[in-house]
């Protein structure tokens, strides 16, 4: 299957991107410069909205989630602020709390009051273990909100190997909070794909696609796809480090059955997402 007719049958697929970042336009060129300095690793886009918007058009994606990350407690309100000026009937925000605001249930309470529907968390960039028991007031805020949490799991490119997000940490979080909503991001576990293997694949856990596809070759990432439970897969790109249309073009080429496909690029998002309860302004 050759780009173009990837392209031809995009435009008829229903694709969500469960994952993809943005900066306002005033911070991105100083934002992007910032991560571009802490990995050895080439952005797709510059960061704006607009310039997610255009590749999505080209990619033929309908809906973007758009993750925030508050790396500080004071970044809570201009990313809550931002997050309602961008939303739209294609962009979906996810702000972001930081786990250590001491005023973290009201400031989760005000996501969800404003009609915000999801939380982005990074454990790295936010300096938290995520089974750490000092977090439990984190989920369970978001759990008494009805959002969902999609939460960067496995390693990060721009951070020494510790761990904070592995899928046997994950699996802990589930246990002890299992009306969690939760997204685990990068095939479940970035470069920690054994260990997802072992603990998360065939289990009720959404798992999105990002960054993933260049890393384990497409064989394995085949058979993590097919090991997994359909109804739990979802796509996701972490725009803008990876190309939007050439992610779709992956996957497509890896999974054969087109009830499968709808499940992971649209419908399973769409169920998640209660698409139809959205207000976007």
């Amino acid at each position: 299957m050759d780009k173009s007719s990837v392209k031809a049958s995009a435009g008829k697929r229903r694709i969500i991107d469960i994952h993809t970042h943005a900066f306002p336009d005033s911070l991105a060129d100083r934002a992007m410069a910032q991560l571009h300095s802490e990995c050895d690793v080439k952005s797709y886009l510059d960061g704006r909205v607009g310039s997610l918007l255009r590749s999505m058009d080209e990619a033929g994606i309908e809906i973007a989630v758009l993750c925030s990350i508050a790396t500080r407690p004071t970044q809570f309100k201009p990313i809550l602020e931002w997050s309602s000026q961008i939303r739209s009937k294609r962009i979906i925000p996810f702000p972001s709390v930081h786990p250590d605001d001491s005023a973290l249930p009201d400031k989760i309470k005000e996501i969800a009051d404003r009609g915000f529907i999801g939380v982005k968390i990074h454990p790295y960039y936010q300096n938290m273990v995520i089974d750490d028991s000092r977090n439990d007031l984190l989920y369970k805020s978001i759990i008494e909100n009805d959002l969902i949490l999609v939460l960067h799991t496995g390693y990060d490119i721009a951070f020494p190997r510790e761990e904070k997000a592995s899928p046997r940490q994950v699996l802990n979080v589930l246990e002890r909070f299992s009306e969690l909503k939760l997204v685990t991001t990068h095939m479940g576990g970035w470069f920690q794909w054994d260990e997802v293997n072992h603990y998360l694949l065939g289990k009720p856990i959404y798992i999105e696609t990002s960054v993933s596809f260049d890393y384990l070759g497409p064989q394995r990432m085949a058979q993590m796809l097919e090991k997994h439970d359909p109804d739990y897969l979802l796509f996701g790109t972490d725009s803008p480090w990876d190309d939007q249309k050439k992610a779709i073009f992956n996957i497509e080429n890896l999974i054969s059955n087109e009830s499968i496909k709808h499940k992971l690029f649209y419908e399973n998002a769409a169920k998640l997402l209660k698409l139809g309860r959205f207000r976007c302004c």
